[in-house]
């Protein structure tokens, strides 16, 4: 096994595995997966925000152990400057940290009431009120950096903000979010990125189901 590891749970269900691997791949890091069932525990109430979870993702680098997201895009920039997962520029690098800040710790409500489930589609699906209001915060930060830095990702190059929201782009399409031209497209380019691709093949392949997030709620 390689001396660089990333643990993570399910790729059909864990969003925060899905950050941490797509940063990881940005980063042109070579590591090697541990996976860790979706029936463990841990695992279980991390994918259904019940509770947070130190086990996933979690990256071993040489020794080091780096288990919150954020901290591994800060640690994968400091590794792998060349691969800009936080842009070169101080205002749009700051900018970039707010609003992986905001997805890290905000819209509860996106989250609850649309669990990442990529092999999954729920057509005509009713979204809660508040669920709503996340969506239009998320849609007008993407609008926002778009107009901001030209696109086509949210700092011009893809980057680390583009990996923190990743997930919301699978929960958009599981769930047939509208969104506007502009949103649409982006969520389109994010969905095409080779290692996304990558990442989607292996969650429709996985056999594990986690009941409470395959009922039409």
């Amino acid at each position: 096994m390689s001396e660089t590891t990333l643990t993570l749970s399910s790729k059909n269900y864990s969003s925060w595995s899905l950050r941490g691997w797509l940063m990881a791949k940005l980063a042109g890091l070579e590591f090697d997966e541990v996976m860790v069932e979706p029936t463990d525990a841990d695992a279980r109430a991390e994918i259904l925000l019940i509770s947070p979870s130190i086990l996933v993702p979690c990256l071993t680098y040489r020794g080091i152990k780096v288990w919150d997201t954020l901290a591994i895009g800060e640690f994968l920039n400091e590794i792998a400057p060349k691969a800009r997962l936080l842009p070169k520029d101080q205002a749009k690098r700051a900018h970039c940290r707010a609003i992986c800040g905001e997805m890290h710790s905000g819209f509860i409500s996106l989250r609850q009431a649309l669990p990442m489930n990529i092999k999954a589609h729920f057509p005509k699906f009713k979204i809660w009120s508040k669920a709503q209001a996340d969506i239009e915060r998320i849609t007008a930060i993407w609008r926002e950096c778009l107009g901001a830095y030209g696109g086509p990702f949210l700092f011009g190059e893809v980057s680390m903000g583009d990996a923190m929201y990743a997930p919301v782009v699978s929960r958009f399409r599981t769930y047939e979010v509208a969104l506007d031209e502009t949103c649409q497209a982006y969520a389109d380019r994010v969905w095409a990125l080779p290692a996304m691709r990558e990442w989607i093949d292996s969650a429709k392949g996985e056999v594990e189901e986690i009941e409470e997030l395959e009922v039409e709620f």
